[in-house]
């Protein structure tokens, strides 16, 4: 059986995530904040699907798995229609009351508004699956079900808070640029507080220890701070996926970076490493956009002819106008180069 697993943005989503990425092998992980980014996903599940039975031509099951997201009556009906198609299952794991119509009108529609998202994955992985029958995450699992559902009596209530805040605070990697490494991230740090429940006021020990725990995750050789770390590991990034993430401004290449900030870093450490690039963008959600060269190309005009900005010859900004955002990453490339190319023309 392959698995599409698409679930939520918080620790209970990624909860869900962390215990079917231990449960199966052939398993792709996608994930999505509500609103239209839902459907967007489902879509590319839909294509990595027909994908996978045009090159393999065989006859797997093909399960598309959602977890602590809950659907419109629009997007069930027409994920239904679309997975009919081309015969995939699907499977809703959710606890939001808000679906309840739904969970009547859909029988893959599982809900159950008195368990976590992750607790509820956890008791049909053990059902299905025979999962985790030694209890190794039965703890782990209880304090997201504690946090997510604000059982405040319970024991490991203080250590779910911890864990919340955890998630939400984990940023260092672009999600929309990054997703896989940005998912990583999260797991490991998941896995990592697992480790901390046997021991005594494990929330502050756990808290005391998660910049240690970062730095963990992104130390490559040399221990550094942690700011230079994310900087080189993304610089890292950038380098390997540079042709995916190039653009063109009159002759010149650059890459463009999505909402990464840490610019002067990012920037400089690129081009040094990449010295066949003349400059680095890095443009947020909002259209504000900041570019860094190495004395190839005056970044400053380049900022005054596409956004109305300026600063200096190798360290400018400016904002486009009338930007349209995106959380797929095609996208924004897109309109970007488009929208140069249109400045210059």
């Amino acid at each position: 059986m392959y698995i599409y697993h698409l679930s939520h943005i918080d620790l209970d989503g990624y909860g869900c995530q962390y215990l079917t990425n231990i449960a199966f092998n052939k398993i792709e992980l996608y994930n999505a904040n509500y609103g239209a980014e839902v459907k967007a996903r489902l879509e590319e599940i839909l294509s990595s699907i027909k994908r996978e039975k045009f090159i393999n031509q065989n006859e797997n099951e093909h399960l598309i798995l959602i977890t602590d997201l809950n659907l419109t009556a629009k997007e069930a009906k027409w994920l239904e229609q679309e997975a009919l198609k081309i015969n995939a299952e699907i499977l809703l794991l959710d606890h939001h009351a808000s679906g309840e119509k739904l969970a009547e009108e859909f029988k893959w529609y599982k809900l159950d508004i008195n368990k976590s998202a992750t607790l509820i994955t956890y008791d049909w992985l053990q059902e299905k699956f025979n999962f985790d029958r030694e209890g190794k995450y039965k703890d782990i699992v209880r304090a997201i079900n504690a946090i997510d559902i604000w059982l405040s009596d319970d024991k490991f209530f203080e250590f779910g808070k911890v864990g919340l805040g955890m998630i939400s605070g984990s940023r260092e990697i672009n999600r929309i640029l990054f997703p896989t490494e940005d998912r990583n991230l999260k797991l490991f740090l998941i896995d990592s507080a697992r480790k901390y429940l046997t021991i005594d006021n494990a929330h502050i020990e756990l808290d005391n220890d998660l910049h240690k725990l970062k730095k963990e995750f992104f130390k490559q050789k040399e221990d550094n701070t942690k700011a230079n770390l994310v900087a080189l590991f993304v610089t890292k990034l950038l380098s390997n996926d540079k042709r995916r993430l190039t653009i063109t401004y009159r002759g010149y290449k650059g890459i463009l970076g999505y909402n990464l900030g840490n610019t002067s870093i990012l920037g400089n450490t690129f081009l040094l490493e990449n010295p066949d690039y003349d400059f680095y963008m890095d443009i947020n959600y909002r259209g504000n956009f900041s570019l860094r060269s190495n004395n190839r190309v005056d970044v400053a005009k380049m900022a005054e002819e596409i956004g109305n900005g300026g600063g200096h010859p190798n360290a400018s900004g400016g904002k486009i106008k009338d930007y349209k955002d995106s959380f797929i990453y095609s996208d924004i490339k897109k309109f970007v180069q488009e929208y140069i190319d249109e400045k210059v023309s």
